[in-house]
């Protein structure tokens, strides 16, 4: 039971410390560690539990709750969370120090997603090749109208950036980091882990399992009925967010009046000759992590056996 336990909650810290960079998706480590399959039948399984409550039926919800393998997502749970305060601050302080070389890393990882992504369509027909340019220069466009990440920003933006990001939970291939910067919220989220503003940490906690509960039947049905169409959307998405990445001049660490981290979404400036080693070098390397990640989930069986995994 002791080693059933840790290695749940290895696995969970794993999938956490994927989760906070972006690029790389916990789903796809979830994949990789063998638990995915019976990591979205207990989300499903806690979703329906909470619609029985939103209905009032007290009954039903206690009995779907006992459905919930709370031995296996406590401990997983938890490691996500250790893995989340332990690596937030070595994260953020990186952001501020080497701002050109994390954007860099960010950058690899992400062109590392697109590739997988890219691989995981089934048919590639002109109508998910249009959503895939249109959404791209939609967002590259929308993107070079920021300024920066969101500045102090109230709670219920906490709410709604946990309620959208948990869902790279169930969708391997695309990182909570990753929709984080997309709304800006990235730096806001991560210093209240390093700083422990519980408050803030448990309103976007409570925004993650709405999500959970309201978009995991959603996702499913979609990805089952309209696999290629989603996946196009967001391999566009990740496509145009290479703006808010690119290191130079700033990367994603240009300090602003407040003396935190930002991130830079307007400057393309072509670099230096002394400033594009390391980051190209970073890149590299985080896109053949990702890539290799990929990998090895693709090497896992795709529906594991419950007590297989535990074994």
């Amino acid at each position: 039971m002791i080693k059933t336990t840790t290695l749940t909650a290895l696995r969970g810290f794993a999938m956490g410390a994927a989760d906070i960079v972006p690029g790389v998706s916990g789903g796809t480590v979830a994949l990789v560690v063998g638990i995915y399959e019976r990591l979205l039948h207990n989300v499903g399984a806690g979703a329906k539990a909470l619609g029985s409550l939103a209905k009032g039926d007290v009954a039903r919800f206690r009995q779907r709750l006992g459905e919930v393998e709370w031995s296996f997502l406590l401990p997983l749970g938890a490691g996500i969370l250790v893995a989340i305060g332990l690596l937030s601050s070595v994260i953020e302080q990186q952001l501020q120090d080497r701002p050109e070389e994390m954007a860099g890393l960010f950058f690899g990882l992400v062109i590392g997603s697109i590739v997988v992504a890219w691989a995981l369509l089934t048919d590639r027909t002109p109508m998910v090749l249009a959503l895939v340019a249109g959404v791209g220069v939609v967002a590259f466009l929308l993107l070079g109208l920021q300024s920066g990440p969101t500045v102090d920003p109230p709670l219920w933006a906490f709410f709604g950036a946990g309620s959208i990001a948990i869902c790279a939970m169930i969708l391997p291939g695309i990182s909570g980091s990753f929709l984080l910067l997309m709304m800006g919220m990235y730096v806001a989220v991560l210093s209240a882990a390093h700083e422990l503003d519980i408050v803030s940490l448990a309103v976007f906690a409570a925004g993650a399992v709405l999500g959970l509960a309201l978009f995991s039947t959603l996702l499913e049905w979609l990805l089952e009925r309209y696999h290629d169409e989603l996946l196009g959307s967001l391999i566009g998405l990740m496509i145009g967010s290479l703006r808010v990445l690119w290191p130079w001049p700033h990367g994603v660490g240009l300090l602003g009046d407040d003396e935190t981290p930002s991130i830079s979404g307007t400057g393309l400036d072509w670099p230096a000759s002394d400033q594009i080693v390391v980051p190209v070098v970073l890149a590299v390397v985080a896109f053949v992590v990702v890539v290799g990640v990929a990998r090895l989930a693709d090497h896992q069986p795709a529906h594991p056996d419950p007590a297989a995994v535990d074994a």
